[in-house]
C-alpha cells in the first residue's frame, strides 16, 4: 500500500515517525511527506525547516513543500506519487476536493482533540487555554468541511495542571501514532466503522493570533497560567515590565498559580521577587501568579531566579 503523509509541526513529525516504524513489517510504502515551506524565525529571521521535513529527510522519505495544492504542478505530483491513502496530521491547509478524492482509500486525518470539540487549527493550545482537564486524539475520514468528516477512532488523554503545549503535544503525538497504526490495520482489513459527528457538540479552535499572546492581569491567575502554558514553547505569552529601569517587554515561558485569592493590589503589581523560591509573584484581579521562567527583551531564556539576581525586577514594579 502506497501512503502519502501530509503534516508540518512536531505533532505531525511524531505521527510520521509512528507510521514509518510500522510500515516495513506491514509492507506499506511511504511515498512522500508534504509539509509547509520553510519559514523565517528568530531574531536573525533564519529560514527554519518544519519538524516533519527534518525527520523525513533523515529517514530518506521524499519531501515536497508546495506553496499551493490547487495548481497543475501539485496535480501532476499527485499523479506521479499515486497514493492509495493520504494520512494528514496538523498540515495547516484545507485539502481541495480533487486531493480528497485522489486515493482509492481516501484521506484520513489525525486530529488533536476529541471531535467534534475543538475543530480547527489550534485544538491543543485552545484546550489548554480553556482550562480543560482532558483532551484526546481523533482519527477521521476527511471531508470538504473543516474537520467535519466521519470519525473512525479516538483516545482520551488527560491534561496536567501545569503541562505546557509542547509537553502535551509530545504525549499526544505518541498516543496518536499508536492509535493511527491500529486504525490503519482496521481500515485496510475493512473492520473500521464510520461514526458521524454530532454537530450540536462542535466547537472551533481558532488559529493563535498575536492578540492571543498578550497577558491581561485583570483576569484570574488561573486563566493567565493556562494562557502561558498554552503558548509555551511557542509563540509565548508576552507582557511589559515597568520598573526603575524603564519599560521592556518580557516573554513568559512558565508559571504556576501561587494563590487563588489576592491582597488588595492593582492587577499587574509585582508582590515579591525571591531568587531562592525561584519565582516572582504578580497580583491578578483574582489570585496570584508566580512566574518561574521567562525571556527578557534582547536576551535568551532564563529562570526567574537569575532574572531576580540580576536586579531586573522588584516588588512594586508593574506588568501589563
Amino acid at each position: 500500500m502506497r501512503i502519502l503523509f501530509m503534516g508540518t509541526p512536531e505533532f505531525g513529525r511524531d505521527i510520521l515517525q509512528a507510521l514509518r516504524e510500522a510500515a516495513f513489517p506491514r509492507d506499506w510504502e511511504i511515498v512522500g511527506a508534504i509539509c509547509q515551506p520553510d519559514r523565517p524565525k528568530g531574531r536573525g529571521y533564519r529560514m527554519i525547516p518544519p519538524p516533519v521535513k527534518e525527520y523525513a529527510l533523515a529517514e530518506g522519505i521524499p519531501v515536497f513543500q508546495p506553496e499551493t495544492l490547487r495548481d497543475e504542478a501539485f496535480a501532476s505530483l499527485m499523479q506521479d506519487l499515486s497514493p492509495d491513502l493520504i494520512v494528514v496530521a496538523a498540515f495547516g491547509k484545507i485539502l481541495p476536493k480533487p486531493v480528497l478524492e485522489a486515493p482509492k482509500l481516501g484521506c484520513i486525518n489525525v486530529h488533536g482533540s476529541l471531535l467534534p470539540a475543538y475543530r480547527g487549527a489550534a485544538p491543543i493550545q485552545r484546550a489548554i487555554m480553556d482550562g480543560c482537564s482532558e483532551t484526546g486524539v481523533t482519527i477521521m475520514h476527511m471531508a470538504e468541511g473543516l474537520d467535519t468528516g466521519d470519525m473512525i477512532s479516538s483516545v482520551r488523554i488527560p491534561i496536567g495542571e501545569n503541562e505546557s503545549f509542547g509537553e502535551l503535544s509530545d504525549r499526544m503525538g505518541k498516543e496518536g501514532g499508536a492509535l493511527l497504526i491500529a486504525t490503519l490495520d482496521d481500515l485496510i482489513a475493512g473492520r473500521a466503522k464510520r461514526i458521524p459527528q454530532d454537530e450540536a457538540l462542535s466547537s472551533y479552535a481558532a488559529k493563535i493570533e498575536k492578540d492571543d499572546c498578550r497577558l491581561d492581569f485583570s483576569g484570574s491567575a488561573r486563566s493567565l497560567h493556562n494562557r502561558i502554558r498554552a503558548l509555551s514553547p511557542s509563540p509565548l505569552a508576552q507582557t511589559t515590565l515597568a520598573s526603575s529601569d524603564g519599560e521592556r517587554s518580557l516573554k513568559i515561558v512558565a508559571s504556576r498559580v501561587q494563590a487563588e485569592t489576592c491582597p488588595d493590589e492593582v492587577p499587574g503589581t509585582v508582590l515579591s521577587a525571591n531568587a531562592k523560591e525561584g519565582c516572582f509573584t504578580v497580583a491578578c484581579r483574582t489570585g496570584v501568579l508566580a512566574v518561574t521562567e521567562l525571556i527578557p527583551e534582547g536576551k535568551g531564556k532564563m529562570s526567574a531566579s537569575d532574572f531576580i539576581r540580576g536586579r531586573k525586577i522588584a516588588p512594586g514594579d508593574r506588568l501589563g
